[in-house]
């Protein structure tokens, strides 16, 4: 056996080398246990150091394999089993007013034996899965989550100020003066102020295209959730026309303003042309103010009819106006995927961010790439 003196310092250096974590009291700890054991057999040693090195439950066999090379005994401990014991396990669907999706009658422990009740949620599980292999049972339990989101565009600088009471900012000197006049001349306080800070306004345009049919049902319910936050949001829809709705998509209840939607675009589920629908949304409201300074959020898989020369022109214009282009494709999360479509390659010089949006969790953090 190692020196006494060393043991305490050179069993925790070995132990912190494996990776497990050794406070330096405990190592002290440690130390003064050896001291009281005196001549202690190996059992009093290993027990002293699983008492005072050992904090997780997961680092005793770390423990163990390093105290049997430590000790150089190369016979095993054998620590005193726990007595078996009868344990049911019950899984509890967090959210799921179904008690037993199977309808078999739950199990009725005998008196004594404990249960362990297991809690699970389909939100986790929905939050991660594409929108394309959705049921419509699933669609109905993701309205909740995708009306959670909260889309708020970027901070910017306001040219309107507002009054602080500190002397920090830029000085007030009409409000100063005015104060001094009325104290016989004297400038106190003095007045400051300093600019506001405002969301940028954000401009959605989704693809409700045929291709993009899979995701147009969740992205439109995103688009809801962005419109009835209240912010300066617009929403567009993109066919073979454009279709302003962000006037259907205003109404608080989600499934009344997806049927107005509907009613207003006509070509739903139909053919898509990206660079005739961006040219109307820069020559009616883009280009004229709507983009100026906006965040602006394209939802497509850039499968477009028209000439991708015309897309990239109103594209480039588009980017001149805008603060940040955001281009969404449900396709980009899948394996291998390349954007080799006309209307993406097109596209995508122009575009400042590039994201995916096939799930909840990928509009999640659109969410966040927006209001950034």
């Amino acid at each position: 056996m190692p020196d006494p003196a060393a043991v305490p310092v050179a069993f925790a250096r070995v132990l912190r080398g494996i990776g497990v974590p050794v406070p330096a009291g405990a190592t002290e700890v440690f130390a003064r246990s050896l001291a009281a054991l005196g001549a202690g057999t190996r059992d009093d040693v290993y027990w002293a150091g699983r008492a005072t090195l050992v904090s997780r439950p997961e680092d005793v066999s770390s423990f163990d394999r390093a105290f049997e090379a430590f000790f150089g005994d190369p016979a095993p401990l054998h620590a005193v089993p726990d007595p078996v014991s009868e344990v049911i396990v019950a899984f509890d669907s967090k959210g799921d007013d179904d008690a037993d999706a199977d309808g078999a009658e739950p199990i009725a422990p005998e008196r004594g034996t404990p249960v362990v009740t297991v809690r699970w949620s389909r939100a986790d599980v929905l939050r991660r899965r594409d929108f394309a292999t959705y049921t419509a049972a699933e669609f109905d339990e993701s309205r909740r989550l995708i009306a959670d989101l909260r889309v708020t565009g970027a901070p910017r600088r306001s040219r309107r100020r507002r009054r602080v009471a500190n002397a920090r900012g830029r000085p007030d000197l009409r409000r100063t003066v005015r104060d001094a006049l009325r104290n016989g001349g004297e400038a106190v306080p003095r007045h400051s102020t300093v600019p506001f800070v405002r969301a940028r306004p954000v401009v959605l345009l989704c693809d409700v295209s045929g291709s993009m049919e899979p995701y147009s049902r969740a992205l439109l319910r995103f688009l809801h959730a962005a419109v009835v936050a209240r912010g300066s949001v617009e929403a567009f829809a993109i066919g073979t026309r454009l279709t302003r709705i962000t006037v259907e998509l205003g109404s608080r209840d989600p499934d009344a303003a997806l049927d107005a939607a509907a009613r207003r675009v006509v070509d739903l589920s139909g053919g898509t042309r990206l660079g005739a629908a961006m040219r109307t949304f820069n020559d009616e409201w883009g280009v004229r103010g709507m983009a100026r300074g906006a965040v602006v959020v394209i939802v497509s898989d850039g499968w477009d009819r028209g000439e991708s020369e015309v897309l990239a022109e109103q594209m480039a214009r588009l980017h001149r106006v805008a603060f940040r282009v955001v281009w969404v494709n449900p396709l980009k999360a899948g394996e291998g995927y390349a954007p080799l479509a006309r209307g993406m390659a097109a596209a995508l010089p122009y575009v400042d961010e590039f994201v995916e949006g096939h799930s909840i969790e990928s509009l999640e953090q659109l969410a966040e790439v927006i209001s950034r």
